[in-house]
């Protein structure tokens, strides 16, 4: 099968034709390049309007002259998401094609076709995509019949936060490039760059926000520090922010291959840190040629031929384009098999049982009560079992700039330790915290639960309505979780979490003894204090995300949730929840 695809999303007009039998592609694109600043709307409709027709004539007189007249079997053209002007031009291109043609339409998600172009070259069966654009940035995996958005950016698109900050310098679009090439002369002139200018640095759980970091940059270049300087301090946060919650969705779902797609992606050190840290997972990592990462109709044709031969078309009169087309509302129907979140082997990673376990940000080992030296593995006693602990350990990251690193790494483990302690004296089941070694960012905690909330979601609506009813009595108490995963909330064979410290009149040695037969949350490294109900919302809206990621039937879990939180917690945190869906980059 031979198809054609149309591109023209935002900036770059641009057809091809994938050849499926030879696996081969042939791009022609003609990109927009605004006089200043970044793109404008109307020229680049404008733009497309003049190019469309040309890159499509050039692929389609190739097609032809190498396969005679019956060349094309179909149309591919970007649906969304993008530029309402430029998506229709596009559109009104394709469905023209397909009709003088005779061939099927085939309506393509732009984002989705990002990360299918790596998961096709990858040979990758069920990686997690980063995809790293201009107006976008997010991470999906796929799940029961749809890949899901396990993370984004609640404000600004990574390509267009570094292009605030360029255009504030006044550097012409696109930013990027430029960044990288004076970030490079930074490091190069520096001796020894172990200095790094302070940037906001904002995860939660799997989302991130870049909004901040534009704004510290651009105050610290009207303050007279150097651009080279900010150019790699924007960089070195920026991308490690990616990294971690690209980490973070390998930990969730189990997950041992990732897929890098999006403008962004071709920035040599986003993808040397993704690299790193995969290595250090033990994990593979494919980022396609920079052909296929820029804007391209390479990866829509390489994915419309997937979706034509699945039969996966779509008649002209209904080929309307979606300015706000998320990728998680397009039904997966080229691909089947198991669900990314259940890559990991039944039990491992999950249960804790394993005496030493990695994280996305530490490694767990399970000890005997007492012994601090990791000698607990055979031989202990029933006694001991019932007082293990947990040695946590916030191993440096290689991929991080280690000033980045040692601050992040110090400040989290202060903050679990207090805030742990915090949360337990509010009535909320949390570990015990034994020791604090914030030198060598370890703690030793008190043993909880048997498994992770993540492998117990089946079945679990009062698991996981217990802990809507621990994070609203944590919000009372003036504090946020940060990171309430499924993976950070344990869970015991027996007790549905119905019981807490408060209920039992107080956090009491007899109430810590009992603590693994509850719901308990652990994991406090990104919590903080904080009364704002937007804060309060986020929390609930990362717990939500996850349970979409890794549940089977996600929506009555989500429900039981809710109610949960309801019981307790202030209707105000749930109705902000529902601005807080809202904000995704395709709403």
């Amino acid at each position: 099968m031979r198809v054609l695809g149309i591109e023209g999303t935002a900036w770059c007009a641009s057809a091809a034709l994938y050849d499926a039998e030879t696996d081969s592609v042939l791009i022609e694109s003609n990109p927009y390049e605004p006089d200043s600043g970044g793109i404008h709307p109307r020229e680049a409709a404008e733009h497309m309007s003049e190019a469309i027709p040309e890159v499509v004539d050039e692929v389609l007189a190739a097609a032809e002259a190498q396969h005679g007249p019956d060349a094309i079997d179909a149309v591919a053209f970007s649906k969304g998401p993008g530029l309402g002007p430029c998506l229709r031009t596009v559109g009104t291109a394709a469905r023209a094609l397909a009709g003088a043609l005779d061939v099927p339409l085939v309506g393509v998600n732009h984002m989705v076709a990002h990360l299918e172009i790596g998961r096709h070259q990858s040979g990758f069966e069920n990686p997690v995509c980063l995809n790293a654009s201009g107006a976008n940035a997010h991470l999906l995996g796929y799940h029961d019949g749809r890949y899901r958005v396990l993370g984004e950016t609640m404000d600004a698109g990574v390509g267009n936060a570094i292009d605030k900050f360029t255009r504030h310098v006044g550097w012409d679009h696109p930013g990027g490039p430029k960044v990288e090439a004076a970030a490079r002369r930074y490091a190069e002139a520096s001796d020894d760059p172990g200095e790094l200018f302070d940037l906001p640095y904002v995860v939660k759980g799997m989302d991130f926000s870049f909004s901040g970091i534009s704004s510290a940059a651009n105050d610290a270049y009207d303050d007279g520090t150097s651009v080279e300087e900010l150019c790699f301090s924007l960089q070195e946060h920026v991308f490690a922010m990616l990294t971690e919650v690209s980490e973070r969705a390998l930990s969730l779902t189990g997950a041992d291959e990732l897929v890098l797609g999006g403008g962004v992606a071709q920035n040599d050190r986003l993808r040397e840190m993704l690299s790193s840290m995969c290595a250090a997972r033990g994990a593979e990592f494919h980022a396609p040629e920079p052909r296929f990462l820029r804007d391209n109709a390479g990866m829509i044709a390489v994915l419309g031929e997937k979706m034509a031969r699945a039969g996966d078309t779509v008649p002209i009169p209904e080929s309307a384009i979606d300015p706000n087309f998320r990728p998680d509302q397009v039904p997966v129907t080229w691909r089947s098999g198991e669900s990314v979140a259940r890559g990991r082997a039944p039990g491992e990673g999950t249960s804790g049982s394993d005496a030493d376990r990695r994280g996305a940000e530490a490694t767990v080992e399970i000890v005997a009560g007492g012994d601090e030296s990791g000698g607990g593995g055979d031989g202990r006693s029933d006694s001991d079992a019932l007082d293990r602990r947990v040695i946590k350990r916030r191993v440096p990251k290689e991929y991080r700039h280690p000033a980045l690193d040692r601050t992040l790494r110090r400040d989290r483990t202060v903050a679990e330790a207090r805030l742990t302690s915090e949360a337990r004296r509010a009535g909320v089941p949390t570990p015990l915290v034994y020791d604090t070694d914030v030198p060598n960012a370890t703690l030793t905690l008190q043993y909880v639960g048997d498994r992770d909330l993540a492998a117990a979601l089946d079945g679990g609506t009062e698991r996981v309505a217990s802990v809507g009813r621990h994070l609203a009595r944590l919000h009372d108490a003036g504090i946020v979780h940060g990171d309430p995963t499924t993976r950070n909330v344990r869970v015991g064979a027996g007790g549905s979490g119905e019981r807490s410290s408060t209920e039992a009149g107080g956090p009491s040695a007899a109430d810590a003894a009992t603590v693994d037969d509850r719901t308990a949350l652990i994991d406090f490294g990104l919590a903080y204090h904080t009364g704002h109900v937007e804060d309060r919302a986020m929390d609930l809206h990362v717990f939500e995300g996850s349970v979409r990621a890794t549940a089977t039937d996600p929506d009555p879990l989500i429900e039981s949730f809710e109610t949960g939180y309801a019981a307790v917690g202030d209707d105000d945190v749930l109705e902000r929840l529902r601005d807080v869906r809202g904000r995704g980059r395709y709403r």
